[in-house]
């Protein structure tokens, strides 16, 4: 597992601690800021700001100002058609004369930042879950947009073969990542789950051959906490710092959305986005088939949580590690449900 190469070509943490100050910004009473993986958001009375990590993996590249200014300018882009209003355009952070830092001056720029308009968090899909809201009429808009996005989306249809090797050699480097000795994470799991799902893809491949023609440009992350519902509902963060990532069968990433409502407690929900989607798109996929795109998402997310080791202070890695066990364990019932 590659650790993440941190570029701290500016001095990142001069920037945040700037960034983090109320008179920085024009409209702020103070301001709430938000470590990601990868980026700083910082939320003001009426907007975010969101800032990238100068650092590179081996699927994205912050690592200098020109890159990052790129991936804002994407991001923007990437996310006008799912969350339109949203995402209010690009800000440089500049230099002046004296050396101070400016939002949106007219110095030098030394990084960029996406600005957006603040969405109420009180609204986010993952919090009204966990409020035990009643959600049934609002996911109907949420799928209606995203059958919608993806009749208007741009298609990346692969041949039957081609889409089969695509699956098999992401869920081989996924347990390949996972069994990496600094993780410490369950062998005999991560082994029995993955070799379980390449043993279903396998047996019953017209499942997935059949969904290669249908292979489009989505929105790459798409979870709970993406999904505020407003009227009309917002979806946003779109992935925008790699394109193969965004390259994905929509049952897939509808199947990763019902996925992360059961992990939040909610199946009945993810039920109901299942058959939501079926309903209004008219496209019809097979229940083993949805389980089986759940047990893989499933599989990628304790990936991702696990990566999180590589770059936090160690008294922050059980957290994380539990995590990934969680969703082994998730990916598990799945890899059972898709091979019953």
């Amino acid at each position: 597992m590659t650790v993440a190469t941190a570029v701290d070509d500016q001095g990142l943490a001069r920037k945040v601690a700037w960034l983090c100050r109320a008179e920085s910004y024009p409209d702020a009473a103070e301001i709430v800021s938000i470590e990601t993986h990868m980026s700083w958001v910082f939320l003001t009375d009426g907007h975010a700001y969101k800032l990238k990590k100068p650092v590179r993996h081996d699927y994205l590249d912050f690592s200098t100002i020109a890159a990052r200014e790129h991936f804002c300018r994407e991001e923007v882009r990437l996310n006008s058609a799912l969350a339109p209003g949203v995402y209010l355009g690009v800000v440089p952070l500049t230099r002046n004369a004296h050396g101070e830092l400016e939002l949106g001056g007219s110095g030098a720029a030394v990084d960029w930042l996406v600005r957006m308009r603040r969405l109420d968090r009180q609204r986010m899909l993952d919090r009204l879950i966990r409020a035990r809201a009643p959600l049934e009429a609002p996911m109907r808009g949420v799928i209606e947009r995203l059958v919608q996005f993806y009749r208007q989306g741009q298609t990346a249809a692969m041949g039957p073969g081609a889409y089969l090797q695509r699956c098999a050699e992401g869920l081989r480097l996924n347990r390949r990542l996972l069994l990496d000795p600094i993780l410490d994470l369950p062998k005999d799991a991560i082994a029995a789950v993955h070799d379980g799902l390449l043993a279903w893809q396998r047996q019953a491949p017209e499942h997935l051959a059949a969904r290669a023609g249908r292979i489009l440009e989505g929105h790459g992350d798409l979870r709970p906490e993406h999904i505020c519902l407003e009227t009309p509902p917002v979806i946003y963060d779109r992935l925008e710092f790699n394109r193969d990532f965004r390259i994905i069968d929509p049952w897939e990433e509808i199947s990763y959305l019902a996925m992360e409502c059961e992990r939040l407690d909610a199946g009945h929900l993810a039920a109901l986005i299942v058959e939501l989607y079926g309903a209004t798109s008219g496209d019809r996929a097979p229940a083993a088939l949805c389980h089986y795109y759940m047990g893989v998402r499933a599989c990628v997310r304790a990936r991702l949580a696990a990566l999180h080791v590589l770059d936090r202070p160690r008294q922050l890695w059980p957290r994380w590690l539990g995590e990934a066990r969680e969703y082994l364990q998730i990916a598990e019932r799945h890899r059972q449900a898709c091979q019953d």
